[in-house]
């Protein structure tokens, strides 16, 4: 979907933002009509709560938002969830929710995914604030809607070969270099371990990669987990487990909504974005517990849960792009672990690094893009828990606890010392009700993170 603004100012309807500590002093300065009304209504400007505030004659004068603490920096999108029809502009809202940021949550508000359902009018428009790019907003915006949509997308319509069509489309609307390996020929390819995770499903696995940029420009690769629906193979997820995986994807359409960001804007960064597609199916196919596999890189892995399958897809990616691209830095993300919802809840992104300065950069700029993250160690006693009896490394451990970082150490042994960032984003890409991340859905968390660190690198030069 499209994003646009409202061009003429005139009889735009005026919006108010204000914190709950600032309400006293707010309220001193709003005429005595408005006053007495919000009073009436019980406003306490509480986060997300909204009252539209009538004129003389019953119609709409305005509308004030309360912010809460004022910590979502993206809260004004709220407004245009609930608006009527109308055209409207920001009159008094805090600097941190106004000029860009404010209207990006108003473009980021008018989301829909409407693909099965017919798509409803939404007559609310915003005057765009003064000084802001309205082109560079709906840029970022659409980018954003891209990776809802293709994780919103059901598996039905959304399996390797669709999402490998989606990054050819992307590529060929910026002049990418766009290339994928299919099935047997993944094996021919040395991707053994993409290969064995899809080998159960009808729907082919395959390779997909992307490049775009000058090469001699500073070089970041971005690897997506691809698994377009993940039952648990052999190890099967419970019905419950199973509801929400069309968003085991969301790795993969994380890094392309990101790429399409970074093209679109013509950064000076040499981009490749890797992605191992897959469907962890059950069938006489597919692989089991217990079985070993060479990867890659050469190290042998025992198979301890079928359900660990994504860090076995990421790590014959990492592997292809530490020896052959030799990035200056690589950043992956995936809906990997169960571990990290447990450890930091929905709100929140893993992130693990082989580096300090680059995930000390990433979470720079996690901050400035408002999105919640926190790194976790990687401790290396706890490797100890991925030796195997027969191979170099099981994919899962043998003690318990510490799942995410386990994985993250799992995925560490691809990268051949790649200054390197792992971004778990199981809890937080998909939400099963409204949150600030964003509506019930996907929520499209990390990207504009990942585009502030790729714009870093540029202005690194």
């Amino acid at each position: 979907m499209q994003v646009s603004f409202a061009r003429n100012a005139k009889d735009a309807k005026p919006l108010y933002a204000v914190r709950a500590a600032d309400l006293k002093g707010w309220l001193a300065n709003r005429p005595k009509r408005e006053q007495a009304y919000l009073a009436s209504t019980g406003f306490t400007a509480k986060d997300g709560e909204s009252c539209l505030i009538p004129d003389a004659q019953g119609g709409l004068a305005s509308a004030v938002l309360g912010l809460g603490k004022g910590e979502d920096i993206l809260a004004l999108a709220t407004f245009a969830e609930r608006l009527p029809a109308g055209t409207y502009r920001f009159a008094d809202v805090p600097a941190a929710q106004g000029g860009a940021n404010g209207a990006l949550a108003w473009a980021l508000g008018t989301y829909e995914f409407a693909r099965y359902k017919k798509q409803k009018t939404k007559g609310a428009k915003l005057v765009l604030p003064a000084g802001v790019d309205g082109a560079e907003i709906a840029r970022i915006a659409e980018g954003i809607f891209l990776g809802r949509d293709l994780i919103n997308t059901p598996p039905n319509d959304m399996g390797p070969e669709e999402l490998a069509a989606a990054a050819r489309d992307l590529a060929k609307k910026h002049g990418a270099k766009f290339s994928v390996i299919v099935g047997d020929a993944l094996k021919k390819a040395n991707y053994p371990l993409v290969y064995a995770v899809g080998q159960g499903s009808d729907r082919a696995p395959r390779l997909i990669d992307l490049t775009w940029g000058r090469a001699s420009a500073r070089k970041v690769t971005l690897v997506g987990k691809g698994v377009c629906f993940d039952t648990g193979g052999y190890d099967l997820k419970p019905s419950s487990g199973m509801l929400s995986m069309k968003k085991d994807m969301g790795g993969a359409a994380t890094v392309l909504a990101i790429a399409d960001m970074v093209m679109g804007a013509k950064l000076n960064v040499r981009l490749r974005v890797l992605i191992p597609a897959v469907e962890n199916s059950v069938s006489g196919h597919a692989y089991r517990p217990s079985d070993v596999f060479k990867s890659r890189k050469g190290l042998t892995v025992e198979i301890g849960n079928t359900d660990a399958e994504g860090r076995l897809t990421l790590a014959d990616a990492l592997a292809y792009a530490a020896k052959h691209i030799k990035p200056d830095e690589m950043v992956d993300m995936a809906t990997l672990t169960g571990a990290v919802v447990i450890a930091l809840g929905q709100g929140v992104s893993g992130v693990m690094a082989s580096d300090d300065g680059l995930c000390g950069r990433v979470l720079a700029a996690a901050d400035a893009a408002g999105e919640r993250m926190w790194r976790l160690p990687l401790h290396d006693e706890y490797r100890d828990g991925l030796k195997s009896d027969i191979a170099d490394l099981n994919n899962i451990s043998s003690q318990r606890g510490a799942g995410a970082i386990v994985a993250a150490l799992f995925m560490r042994e691809f990268t051949s010392g790649i200054p390197w960032a792992h971004l778990d984003i199981a809890g937080t890409a998909f939400t099963e009700r409204d949150l600030p991340l964003g509506p019930k859905g996907a929520t499209g968390v990390t990207v504009r993170t990942l585009l502030g660190y790729i714009s870093d690198m540029d202005g690194r030069r």
